[in-house]
C-alpha cells in the first residue's frame, strides 16, 4: 500500500505526542520516587500500562488476520526481551529520582548507539566506518555529560546508560522475531512479562508500600496510562508510515524533557548537558541518515519505556 504524504505528517505528529507522555510519565515517576522505589513504580507502570497494549493488539489488522493467536513460536525469546525490560526500566527509574531529569532522560536515547553496536555479535551485521564513527562521537557525548574521573563524577550517571544498553538490546532481539508475528503481539509479551519480573522484584526487596492516598493511586494509574498509551501512539504511527521517516524526531524528547524538568522540578542542567548533548544527537542523526540511504530503516521494531 502506497503512503499518502499526510499519513507521514500524522504519524510525525502521533509519535511526538508519545514523546511527550514518554517525559510526562518520566515526570510523574520522578515525582513519586520520593515516597515509592524504583521496582515499586515499574511494576504499577507495567500493571496500568497493560490495557493499552492490550488495545494497541487489538486495533493490529495482521493480528486478526492470522486468526488471533496470542501464541508465539519464539515465545522464549520474547520472554527474555520482557527481562531485559524489566531491568532496563529500574536502571531509568533509579536515575530519575537520583539525576536531573533532563540529564537522565538525555543519556536514556544513547540507545541508538548501543543498538547499532549490538547488531554486529547479535544479527551479525557489517557496520561500516561511517556509522562507527557516528557511535564514537555519541559515546564521545555521553562521556560528557556523565564525566568520568572528574570530581562531579557519582555512579548513578551510568544507571540511565546500563538502561540505554538494555532498551537497545530488546530492540536488536526484536529483529530475530518471526517477520509475520505482530509488533502489538510481540509487545504485549515484553509489557506482561516486564509485570511479572517488575513484580516480583519488588517483593525481593522489600514488597509494596502501601498507597498513601487516593491521590497517589491517581498518578499512579496515570503514569501507567502515560507510558502504555506513549506505546500505543508509537504503534499507530510505525504503522502509518516508515520508522526511517519517524526516527530524526525521536530527538524532539530531549528538549521537551529539559522543558518539563524546568518547568515542574525548576532543574536547568545546561553545563551538564552541553556539548555532550550535541554530539549525542548529532552521532544518533549519523546513524539514522546512513540507515537511511542503506534502507535499513524499515526492520526496527518499538522498544522504550
Amino acid at each position: 500500500m502506497r503512503l499518502r504524504p499526510d499519513s507521514t505528517v500524522l504519524a510525525i505528529a502521533i509519535s511526538i505526542v508519545a514523546l511527550v507522555l514518554f517525559d510526562l510519565m518520566g515526570l510523574l515517576i520522578k515525582y513519586l520516587s520520593t515516597d515509592y522505589s524504583a521496582v515499586e513504580l515499574s511494576a504499577y507502570r507495567n500493571i496500568f500500562g497493560l490495557a493499552p497494549s492490550v488495545i494497541a493488539l487489538w486495533m493490529s489488522a495482521s493480528w486478526r488476520q492470522n486468526g488471533r493467536k496470542l501464541a508465539l513460536r519464539q515465545w522464549r525469546l520474547a520472554v527474555w526481551r520482557g527481562v531485559a525490560v524489566t531491568f532496563a526500566q529500574l536502571l531509568f527509574y533509579l536515575s530519575l529520582g537520583l539525576m536531573a531529569f533532563a540529564t537522565a532522560t538525555t543519556i536514556s536515547y544513547s540507545t541508538a548507539l548501543f543498538t547499532t553496536a549490538l547488531a554486529v555479535p547479535i544479527l551479525g551485521e557489517r557496520v561500516g566506518l561511517v556509522r562507527w564513527a557516528a557511535v564514537v562521537i555519541g559515546f564521545v557525548g555521553v562521556v560528557m555529560i556523565t564525566r568520568p574521573g572528574a570530581d562531579a563524577f557519582e555512579w548513578t550517571a551510568l544507571l540511565p546508560v546500563g538502561a540505554a544498553a538494555l532498551y537497545a538490546f530488546t530492540g536488536v532481539t526484536a529483529r530475530l522475531v518471526d517477520a509475520d508475528v505482530p509488533t502489538p503481539l510481540l509487545n504485549l509479551y515484553s509489557s506482561a512479562t516486564a509485570a511479572v519480573g517488575a513484580f516480583a522484584l519488588a517483593l525481593v526487596f522489600g514488597g509494596f508500600t502501601q498507597i498513601a492516598s487516593v491521590r497517589d493511586f491517581g498518578l499512579i494509574a496515570l503514569m501507567g496510562a502515560f507510558g502504555g498509551s506513549a506505546v500505543l501512539c508509537l504503534v499507530v504511527s510505525f504503522r502509518m508510515t516508515e520508522p526511517s521517516n519517524l526516527a530524526p524526531f525521536t530527538y524532539f524528547g530531549i528538549p521537551i524533557a529539559f522543558a518539563l524538568g524546568w518547568l515542574f522540578f525548576s532543574e536547568a542542567p545546561v553545563d551538564d548537558l552541553l556539548p555532550g548533548a550535541l554530539l549525542l544527537i548529532g552521532g544518533g542523526l549519523l546513524i539514522i541518515y546512513r540507515e537511511r540511504r542503506m534502507g535499513g530503516g524499515n526492520r526496527s521494531r518499538i522498544a522504550r519505556h
